[in-house]
């Protein structure tokens, strides 16, 4: 019995010992593995400023806003910021205002903010190639003001064809399609989402857009019609009159003296002549 103890308490020391040289060799080894795992990427990290706020359209752009952060080289944002300085530099050590909200901890790149001294304009936000023209609109003809800048809309020409008073002739038609919507009256900030009474509507279009934009406005009324968002697809519309919605020309109603019937003349009744002759003795 006392030989059986004596070699079960063998047998755990020997255990024993083994798990400590296994903590001792094995596991400082896994270690330095893993961390030169951890610290690879790491390794070849670059600085990229980031907002440390979010920072709203329109902004002034400063110190306590923007932050460094490390990230991997493969990460990071072409043309992102290095130094916080490189930032506030844009305007020759004026600080630069933000063209569209950037998120926090979102990177800040030259794209998002105004050029030299610059406020937040609309010239800033007009794609390569196109154009920014503005048409007037009313609160019905610019879709009761819940057209807002980013929006996409078709605006569509109305005018008066009638060849004189007595008949009616309007016609409608589509003169351009999914234009970009960059601002309203003066407001030109894409996160607004309060609808306001238009005067006016600024749209992102072509050269020759613009060009029947602007012979449109002489012939008629121009409004919007405002499409869903991710709508972007073209269609043909063929011009639409009045004999299209009500069957054809509007008649002027006959006034009231034609449309009277006429009494009819009365039969004339048969008359007696009385001949009066005077003579002698008469």
């Amino acid at each position: 019995m006392r030989v059986v103890t004596i070699a079960s308490l063998g047998a755990s020391a020997a255990l024993g010992l083994g798990a400590l040289v296994v903590a001792k060799v094995m596991l400082p080894a896994q270690g330095n593995v893993a961390q030169a795992a951890g610290q690879s990427p790491m390794a070849n990290a670059v600085s990229v400023v980031v907002a440390s706020r979010a920072i709203k359209y329109g902004e002034r752009l400063d110190a306590a806003r923007l932050t460094v952060v490390r990230m991997p080289r493969d990460a990071a944002p072409a043309g992102a910021f290095t130094t916080v300085a490189q930032v506030l530099a844009q305007d020759h050590g004026g600080a630069p205002v933000a063209l569209t909200p950037i998120a926090i901890r979102e990177a800040v790149l030259p794209a998002k903010l105004s050029g030299p001294g610059a406020r937040p304009s609309v010239a800033a936000e007009i794609a390569d190639g196109l154009r920014a023209y503005t048409i007037k609109v009313s609160d019905v003809s610019g879709v009761g003001g819940h057209a807002l800048p980013g929006d996409r809309v078709d605006v569509v020409l109305m005018r008066d064809l009638s060849p004189d008073d007595t008949h009616k002739v309007i016609e409608s038609e589509v003169v351009i399609q999914n234009a970009r919507v960059l601002g309203v009256d003066l407001n030109a900030d894409p996160t607004s989402n309060k609808p306001a009474s238009p005067n006016t509507a600024t749209l992102e279009v072509s050269v020759k857009d613009a060009q029947k934009l602007a012979v449109a406005a002489s012939l008629g009324e121009l409004s919007l019609a405002l499409r869903a968002s991710g709508q972007a697809e073209i269609e043909t519309f063929a011009p639409l009159s009045t004999r299209d919605v009500v069957g054809g020309p509007v008649q002027s109603a006959p006034s009231a003296s034609s449309a009277r019937p006429r009494r009819a003349a009365a039969p004339s009744a048969p008359r007696s002549i009385i001949k009066i002759v005077e003579g002698e003795g008469a």
